[in-house]
């Protein structure tokens, strides 16, 4: 891998890949603090503890659409990268990067 475009090309994918990771992880913990606040709402536990929670989906909430932006903006360089280089289409960092690209494109919407 001597040639330094494909080697931005598997820096640019590993971004994308991370940052889908992310992007996931944040929809499952917000996920989690949703039904933990319903729980405890059903509960009847302590109002403070309540509102602290509220707090806390609050916060994932808000974590959420940034990542998405990110993610949406590291996909379209990736792929810019990747259409600018189709001499490199018989290399696995190109078809990594292709394997990336199809993947996450469904889900950033």
């Amino acid at each position: 891998m001597a040639d330094p475009r494909l080697r931005n090309l598997k820096v640019k994918t590993g971004v994308v890949k991370r940052l889908y990771r992310e992007k996931i992880s944040y929809e499952k913990e917000l996920e989690k603090e949703r039904q933990k606040l319903t729980s405890m709402r059903q509960k009847g536990e302590d109002e403070y503890r309540v509102k602290k929670q509220e707090e806390v989906v609050q916060e994932c909430l808000m974590m959420i659409p940034n990542c998405k932006i990110r993610l949406n903006n590291s996909w379209t360089d990736l792929k810019t990268s990747v259409e600018a280089e189709p001499g490199f289409s018989n290399t696995e960092e190109y078809q990594e990067a292709k394997k990336v690209l199809n993947e996450v494109e469904p889900n950033l919407r």
